[in-house]
C-alpha cells in the first residue's frame, strides 16, 4: 500500500485537527504524520492567545490532547521552520507539507501617532500575559486611563484583563511575572471603541457577559449609542445572538453604578482619527464621531472628540507571518492559495505545498471553522497523489536523525506531559491549580528532563 509521508508546521488547532482528520479519513494510502512547531509545547493560541480566565478553553485543549496522546502523531516541538528545518529538509523526507502556522502579528492602523511610547498591539499584550517564552518578561502598565481599539473578542479580553484585580485571575494559570504585573497596575478607566454601532459588534455574546461578572469593575455605556438605525433593528429582529448581545447592554445602561474601583466603558460609532501625544509618550486619542451610511457601513459626522489616556492598544485584527521558501500575500497576510492548495506567483499550483487555518484564510472564524477548513485542505491532499513530491529518505527516523545532527533540543509529546505535569507541581505548591512555565530554555528542560537552570 502507497504510504503517505506528510509534514505538518503549527501544532496550533489548525494543524492537530488536520493531522486528527487525515488519519480517521477513508483512504486507500497509509499515513504517518510528523507536527512540527517553533514553540517547546503544542496547542498554538489556545495556549498563547486566548485570556486565561476562560474556562472553556481547557475543554478543547483536553480535546486536543486526546488527539496527540493517541501517539499515531508525532510532536516535534522546538523546532524553527527556516532555520532548524528547511522546505528543501522537508522534500527530502515527506511526500508534502501542510503550513498550519496561524496569523500572531498585530494588523497594522495607520494614522497619526499609532507609533508613540504607550501605543501597543493587542496581540503582544495578548502573548504577555499569557506566557509567550518570545516576549520580553514585563509589560508597562503605568496608565491610568487605557484605550483599546476593536469590537472583537481580542478586544474585550484585553479590557477585561487590564481591568481586572490581579488577585481574581489567581485561580487561573497566568505566571508569576503576569501577576505581579497586573496587581501594580494603576488603572482605573479602560475604554473600548468601535467604529459601527452596539449591532454590529463582532464579539460572541459568552465574551461580553463576562464583562459584567468582573469583581469590582463598572461597566458603562452611553444612550447616545443605542438610537438604532433600521438595519440594526432588523439585525436585532434576525439574528438571537445579536439580539442577546443588545438585550445584555440594555440591561447595563439601567444598572445602578455600584462605585467600583474601576470601571470599563464601551464605546460605538467612534473611528480612531489621531494618537495625541506629550514628550513622544501617547497623552489622548481623538476620536470622530460615526453613523450608519445607509449601506451597512459608517460615515463620519466631522465631530470629533478627545479622551484623555496614557496607553493605546489596538485590537483590529492578527496576520500572518511569511514563511521561507512559500509564497506570501503582503497584503491579505496569508499565503496563497486555492482551497488549500498553494499557489505560486503566476497563481499555478505548488505540488505538495498545502495550507490550513489562519495562515490560509485569515483570521477569521472559531474552532468549528478550523475543522471545515483542514477538510477541505485535506480533499486535495488526497487527490493530489500523482502530485506528491518522492522523497530521498521518508523513514521515519531520517527525521529525528537529522534535527539531533544539528543540535536541535527538540520535545516531543512525552516531554509536554513532564510540562504539564511540572506547571501542575507549580501551583500546587502555590495553593493554585497551575502555573504556567515562561522561560524557553525551563519549558525545554522540563520537557526532555534536563537539570532546571
Amino acid at each position: 500500500m502507497t504510504k503517505l509521508r506528510l509534514a505538518i508546521v503549527g501544532a496550533g488547532p489548525a494543524g492537530i485537527y488536520a493531522a486528527d482528520l487525515l488519519i480517521k479519513a477513508e483512504r486507500s494510502f497509509d499515513v504517518s504524520i510528523d507536527l512540527f512547531d517553533h514553540l517547546p509545547a503544542p496547542y498554538g493560541l489556545v495556549r498563547y492567545g486566548v485570556a486565561p480566565d476562560h474556562p472553556r478553553i481547557k475543554g478543547i485543549i483536553g480535546a486536543l490532547r486526546e488527539v496527540l496522546d493517541r501517539g499515531d502523531i508525532r510532536f516535534f516541538g522546538n523546532v524553527r521552520y527556516g532555520i532548524d528545518l528547511t522546505l528543501d529538509d522537508l522534500k527530502k523526507h515527506y511526500n508534502a507539507v501542510i503550513f498550519a502556522t496561524g496569523a500572531i502579528k498585530d494588523a497594522e492602523l495607520d494614522i497619526p501617532g499609532i507609533d508613540l511610547d504607550g501605543s501597543y498591539g493587542a496581540a503582544e499584550f495578548v502573548s504577555w500575559f499569557d506566557g509567550h517564552p518570545d516576549v520580553p518578561r514585563t509589560w508597562p502598565l503605568e496608565a491610568r486611563e487605557v484605550a483599546v481599539l476593536g469590537n472583537g473578542n481580542v478586544a474585550l479580553d484585553v479590557a477585561r484583563i487590564l481591568s481586572k484585580h490581579a488577585d481574581d485571575l489567581l485561580v487561573t494559570e497566568i505566571p508569576a511575572n503576569v501577576y505581579e504585573g497586573l496587581k501594580a497596575s494603576p488603572v482605573t478607566d479602560v475604554h473600548v471603541f468601535g467604529r459601527r454601532g452596539p449591532a454590529q459588534v463582532k464579539f460572541t455574546p459568552l465574551e461580553l457577559r463576562e464583562l459584567g461578572e468582573v469583581n469590582d469593575v463598572d461597566i458603562v455605556v452611553y444612550d447616545e449609542d443605542f438610537d438604532l438605525d433600521p438595519a440594526s433593528e432588523a439585525a436585532i429582529a434576525s439574528n438571537k445572538q445579536v439580539m442577546v448581545i443588545n438585550r445584555v447592554m440594555n440591561q447595563w445602561r439601567t444598572r445602578p453604578s455600584s462605585a467600583a474601583s474601576r470601571r470599563l466603558h464601551l464605546h460605538f460609532y467612534a473611528r480612531p482619527v489621531e494618537v495625541l501625544g506629550a514628550d513622544g509618550r501617547v497623552a489622548g486619542l481623538r476620536m470622530e464621531r460615526t453613523r450608519p451610511d445607509g449601506a451597512g457601513g459608517v460615515e463620519g459626522t466631522g465631530e470629533f472628540r478627545d479622551f484623555p489616556v496614557q496607553a493605546l492598544y489596538r485590537a483590529v485584527g492578527y496576520f500572518g507571518s511569511p514563511l521561507d521558501g512559500v509564497p506570501f500575500d503582503s497584503l491579505h497576510g496569508v499565503i496563497p492559495n486555492r482551497e488549500g492548495q498553494v499557489l505560486d506567483d503566476h497563481d499555478q499550483v505548488i505540488p505538495g505545498v498545502y495550507a490550513t487555518g489562519w495562515i490560509k484564510r485569515g483570521p477569521v472564524g472559531l474552532i468549528g471553522h478550523t475543522k471545515s477548513d483542514a477538510m477541505e485542505t485535506l480533499s486535495h491532499v488526497v487527490r493530489d497523489q500523482a502530485n506528491w513530491w518522492t522523497p530521498a529518505d521518508p523513514s521515519e527516523e531520517s527525521v529525528v536523525a537529522l534535527l539531533k545532527s544539528r543540535g536541535v533540543d527538540y520535545t516531543s509529546t512525552e516531554g509536554w506531559h513532564h510540562l504539564d505535569q511540572y506547571e501542575l507541581g507549580l501551583g500546587e505548591a502555590a495553593g493554585r491549580t497551575r502555573i504556567k512555565v515562561v522561560e524557553r530554555d525551563e519549558m525545554v528542560a522540563v520537557s526532555n528532563q534536563q537539570p532546571v537552570g
